[in-house]
């Protein structure tokens, strides 16, 4: 085997598109979480408060905001995958998906939390519903975190690396 094929293995490709669709599907799942916990309350809240109900909406959207991390992730890695990739490249597209992936459903699952209890107290007691957003962004940045990781994983996968060729 040459120095050529160790480097860039025809199975490099498969990693980079199982980050790309790790990506998406994680953070999705985590947004469906996230959207499907707090909707209960969400409606629950509107018959006791009505007024209330536009405000409450708040956590299933930035639940949805975790999808959109997983897209931007995705269409960045769709953007450098080509057939013939160095395994690095694959490995670091993988990771930068997981990265973003794992970290959106973890946020997905904590908003999802959040937004059930939160909304159920703050229909209750009007004041608590500022210390619930505070805690529903806690939870979001987590996702960020992870968005930025991957992006900064996905700049450094193509610099210095050998370049296939067969």
């Amino acid at each position: 085997m040459d120095y050529n094929q160790d480097r860039c293995p025809v199975y490099a490709s498969f990693f980079g598109a199982m980050g790309c669709s790790a990506s998406i599907v994680l953070t999705v799942l985590g947004a469906a979480y996230g959207t499907a916990k707090s909707s209960p309350a969400i409606f629950s809240s509107g018959i006791i408060r009505p007024d209330r109900l536009m405000q409450n909406t708040l956590c299933a959207v930035m639940a949805q905001i975790l999808a959109i991390y997983g897209v931007v992730s995705s269409v960045i890695i769709s953007g450098d995958l080509a057939e013939k990739m160095a395994l690095y490249t694959g490995f670091m597209q993988f990771g930068a998906g997981l990265s973003v992936g794992l970290s959106g459903l973890a946020a997905g699952f904590a908003i999802g939390v959040v937004g059930d209890s939160g909304v159920r107290a703050s229909t209750q007691q009007p004041r608590l519903y500022f210390g619930m957003v505070l805690i529903l962004i806690f939870a979001e940045v987590l996702a960020l975190y992870g968005t930025i990781v991957s992006i900064l994983m996905l700049t450094r996968a193509r610099q210095g690396v050998t370049q296939c060729q067969f």
